[in-house]
This record gives structure tokens, C-alpha cells and sequence, in this order.
């Protein structure tokens, strides 16, 4: 019989990088959460799939596609589609090149609300995020977001490159935070 191996424990220096970021993983959904519910009216992840839906080609998505985009499961996204759905924000629609699929479709008020609301989310994306980093810090913040990223999921590990083949005619410029 194997004996257990002693758990890698954190160091100090290590603890408090964790504890850090950590905090900064549940701290900063959250504030961008208040700045969309404050000035918007609608919470991140509604204004996420908004932002998707503006980037895409025709303003249209499958679901699956949507949802991967989002990172957010089928139903969670279904239950927000329905409340968008019913603000005239999004409408759903059959795949005609494959009725398995469902396509959301940003509508002229969905498109409307999204330009309204963007400025806003940029601006508390820079101030969250960016401000209080250098161009060094900014870069660096990328590379070793890139780096956890590969640890948890080796396959899929940069965001932009998801990004543009989800969807193909965003302008990565123009890509919401």
C-alpha cells in the first residue's frame, strides 16, 4: 500500500499571492455587476450576451455558440435569453441550416441597448483593471492569464483566439471586457 504524500502547502509568499487574487476573482464580477445593474439595469452576464450577440456576424448566434462565448451553461443562458426575449432585446429563432440548433438573434432595441450601456462597462473596465496597472503590468496581466488558463483547460487557453472563431466578424479591437 502507497503511502499519502504530504500536501505541496503554500508558502507565505504564496498564501498571500493567493489570497490576492482570489479575492480579486469574487470581488471584481461582482463590482462590474453593480456598475451594469447601477447604470444599465441589467446585470453582466445580460450585457455579456448582448455584447456577444453585437459582435457576431448578422448579430446572430446558436445558443451553443453563445453560451461557450459566455461561459455560461445552456440553461443559465436560456433563462437569460427569455428575460432579454421579453424586453425585445433578443428574439430566438429555429436553425435554418440545422433546425437541431437555435439561434439568438440581437434585435434594434438589443443593439440600441448595448451601444447605451458599453461606455459605461469600458470605462469601469479601465478603471477596475486597467488604471491601476502599467503597460508592463497590463502585458504581464495577460501572460499569466494565459498561463492559468492553460493549466485549467490545455486546449482552449486564449480567449481571442476563441473569440474571433465564435465570432468571425468581431472587431477584436471593439471585443467587450
Amino acid at each position: 500500500m502507497e503511502e499519502p504524500h504530504e500536501p505541496r502547502w503554500l508558502d507565505a509568499e504564496e498564501q498571500h499571492a493567493w489570497l490576492a487574487f482570489v479575492s480579486t476573482l469574487v470581488r471584481l464580477p461582482a463590482a462590474l455587476d453593480a456598475q451594469m445593474q447601477r447604470d444599465a439595469g441589467i446585470s453582466h452576464y445580460e450585457y455579456f450576451v448582448l455584447a456577444g450577440l453585437s459582435m457576431a456576424a448578422g448579430r446572430t448566434l446558436r445558443m451553443s455558440d453563445l453560451a461557450e462565448f459566455t461561459q455560461g451553461t445552456l440553461p443559465r443562458l436560456s433563462n437569460v435569453v427569455a428575460r432579454l426575449e421579453k424586453r425585445g432585446w433578443v428574439r430566438r429563432t429555429p436553425d435554418p441550416a440545422d433546425g437541431r440548433y437555435t439561434l439568438a438573434v440581437l434585435t434594434e432595441q438589443g443593439w440600441a441597448k448595448v451601444a447605451e450601456s458599453a461606455p459605461g462597462h469600458v470605462e469601469e473596465v479601465r478603471r477596475l483593471v486597467f488604471d491601476p496597472l502599467t503597460k508592463a503590468q497590463q502585458r504581464q496581466l495577460q501572460q499569466i492569464s494565459r498561463r492559468i488558463l492553460r493549466a485549467i483547460d490545455p486546449g482552449n487557453c486564449y480567449p481571442e483566439d476563441r473569440i474571433r472563431a465564435l465570432l468571425p466578424a468581431a472587431d477584436p479591437a471593439r471585443t467587450p471586457a
